[in-house]
């Protein structure tokens, strides 16, 4: 507030100030006489009483700004007393409330009205009232600041604690007391010690060494387990932890595990040591340890290192002696395994030598029947040349030589002769041309494997009667001379042995692409047989299977034979493409099926 001036002053200033506005008024507003010249004792009268009257107003309306001044500071305190954070109360010395702010009722939870001139004692927690008694004495006794703290009653809330401040005023009989709300501080302090216990029973409770250090990288806490690494050092507690490296450890040691603690402790990394294995400066034994560090907040506040640690010397030491048990034991099985190996290569040696002799003697008897069966195809080539084309020929020149003695005789009858000739040598050329197609017939280098499967079907079923259907890859005619000569040879063979053995009425042939190769497959509806026992046994009977199996082998090929009662007799020939060799394209359309009934 402005400081208010002398009263003289202020009086003649006033006075200037409103002779000042007198003149500033319209004529019309200022008292008029009738005589200019009439007596000046009036006129000075009525002039002093037009300039008090000025004066007046003036004051009037200052008086009028001082109170909205005064009424908006009021209301600015008000509003400053009633809505504080913290809660006002005005107390007797007997600790009746005299006044109190919106803020002290809603901590009790009544309303002001029902507040005042009631005792604050009263709100107070049974066991802390004597000790607000207390307070409330002390405070009375002299112009000191007195604080404490006290649980507070609250209707139909939680209990609050409170700290209270409190000032006796200068009339010595009232005291104003600010009472602030610290429920939430005693439960984070009661939070904090619970961590700090929780913290101790951790670090005391851990199935590993943990120690730990303060800011200032003192010894805070040590746990039994770390102890025992501690052996040689006393009074730990407190003690500056580098001191300690030093004791424990040469110093090159204890430097780097130094500057270790320090980074983390400034930076906040967290740092996980590789296999610590060291030589220590107070035992000379060689040690091995796993240990980490980070960085934490201790329950004071401030930031700490927690170290945990693990002396691994001797697991490390077992788990040598295992692992040379392991390499022995280990050496031990592979020389199990070796001699195990050896038998078995000793006995896969006896079974190669026994099944080199087996196949010796199947070579052997495959060569005797190729040449008995060589001397049986010679022995019917010239018994078939001898019947048919011989006599034949013998028969052309009977008939030619008698042909040159009825020429002239017998016209007519020349004519029948040379007819008959003729018949006989186009029998002559369909038996040569018989004998070639039994050998190797020309369509299959001429038209190709398909039509010539068809032709010998044709003749198959017209020599047999058994009923035959030929189904076939197009593109099969894209395979070399080699492989389409040997599918043909394996169909052949294998149909020659339906007819020989199977007593079929059907057989199916069929030529498709699959993954990586070419499938022939003949199925019949004949009788079955033991497969595993016509391929092994001695004799004629096997020569035609041998047949097939050697021509496929000829061209990387395998056959396989399946034969069950009431279902007949598969023989399947796969052969591979190999390096694009064969490989037909996709996407040919198949040929239609051909049927030969």
């Amino acid at each position: 507030m402005k400081a208010k001036p002398n009263a003289p002053v202020a009086a003649a200033d006033m006075r200037c100030r409103a002779e000042a506005r007198l003149r500033e008024r319209p004529v019309n507003q200022r008292s008029k006489t009738a005589d200019p010249k009439s007596v000046a004792d009036p006129l000075r009268l009525l002039h002093e009483l037009q300039v008090h009257q000025v004066e007046l107003e003036m004051q009037n309306a200052e008086l009028q700004v001082a109170r909205d001044w005064t009424e908006a500071l009021l209301e600015n305190y008000t509003d400053l007393y009633d809505f504080a954070p913290v809660g006002y109360f005005t107390l007797a010395a007997t600790g009746v409330i005299i006044q109190a702010n919106l803020t002290g009722a809603k901590l009790v939870g009544i309303e002001r009205s029902r507040l005042l001139g009631q005792s604050f004692g009263l709100y107070m927690v049974m066991e802390f009232r004597p000790a607000f008694n207390a307070f409330l004495k002390q405070v009375f006794v002299g112009q000191t600041k007195q604080s404490g703290d006290f649980q507070l009653l609250c209707k139909s809330q939680p209990l609050r604690f409170v700290n209270i401040e409190a000032q006796r005023l200068l009339n010595g009989q009232e005291c104003r007391a600010a009472v602030m709300d610290i429920t939430a501080r005693k439960a984070t302090e009661e939070t904090l010690r619970r961590s700090k216990t929780l913290f101790s029973a951790l670090v005391e409770q851990a199935p590993i060494g943990v120690y730990v250090v303060d800011a200032r990288f003192r010894l805070q806490q040590v746990n039994p387990k770390a102890l025992s690494v501690f052996g040689n050092v006393h009074s730990l507690i407190g003690r500056n932890f580098f001191e300690v490296l030093n004791i424990l450890w040469p110093r090159r040691v204890a430097d780097q595990i130094e500057n270790v603690f320090r980074h983390t402790m400034i930076t906040g990394e967290a740092y996980q040591s590789p296999e610590f294995a060291r030589r220590r400066r107070d035992t000379g034994l060689e040690e091995i340890y796993e240990w980490q560090i980070q960085r934490v907040t201790l329950p004071a506040g401030e930031y700490g290192v927690v170290c945990f640690f693990n002396n691994i010397t001797k697991r490390k030491r077992a788990e040598e002696a295992q692992r040379r048990l392991d390499v022995l034991t280990a050496s031990n099985k592979k020389l199990k395994l070796e001699i195990v190996r050896r038998k078995a290569v000793e006995q896969a040696l006896h079974q190669s030598e026994q099944l080199k002799s087996l196949l010796l003697e199947q070579v052997r008897h495959l060569s005797h029947e190729t040449l008995y069966s060589q001397e049986n195809e010679r022995k019917r080539i010239s018994r078939e040349l001898h019947d048919t084309v011989v006599q034949t020929l013998v028969g052309i020149n009977i008939h030619l030589s008698a042909l040159t003695k009825q020429s002239a005789d017998n016209p007519r009858r020349f004519h029948q002769n040379i007819v008959r000739t003729q018949r006989i040598v186009e029998k002559s050329v369909a038996v040569v041309h018989q004998f070639a197609l039994e050998l190797r017939p020309t369509m299959l280098d001429d038209l190709g494997l398909i039509p010539a499967l068809h032709t010998f079907l044709k003749d198959f079923l017209s020599r047999t009667g058994v009923r035959a259907r030929l189904t076939a890859f197009a593109a099969v005619e894209k395979l070399s001379i080699a492989q389409r000569t040997v599918l043909y040879r394996v169909a052949v063979e294998g149909l020659n042995n339906v007819a020989s053995h199977a007593q079929a009425s059907n057989v199916e042939v069929s030529i498709k692409k699959l993954p990586g190769c070419i499938c022939l497959t003949i199925k019949d509806d004949g009788k079955s047989f033991d497969v595993k026992r016509v391929l092994l046994k001695n004799g004629n009977g096997r020569l035609g299977l041998l047949g097939i199996r050697e021509r496929l082998e000829m061209v990387g090929g395998q056959f396989t034979i399946e034969s069950s009662p009431g279902h007949g007799t598969t023989l399947t020939a796969r052969i591979p493409f190999v390096n694009g060799v064969g490989r037909v394209a996709d996407g040919v359309r198949r040929n239609p099926t051909l049927n030969f009934y």
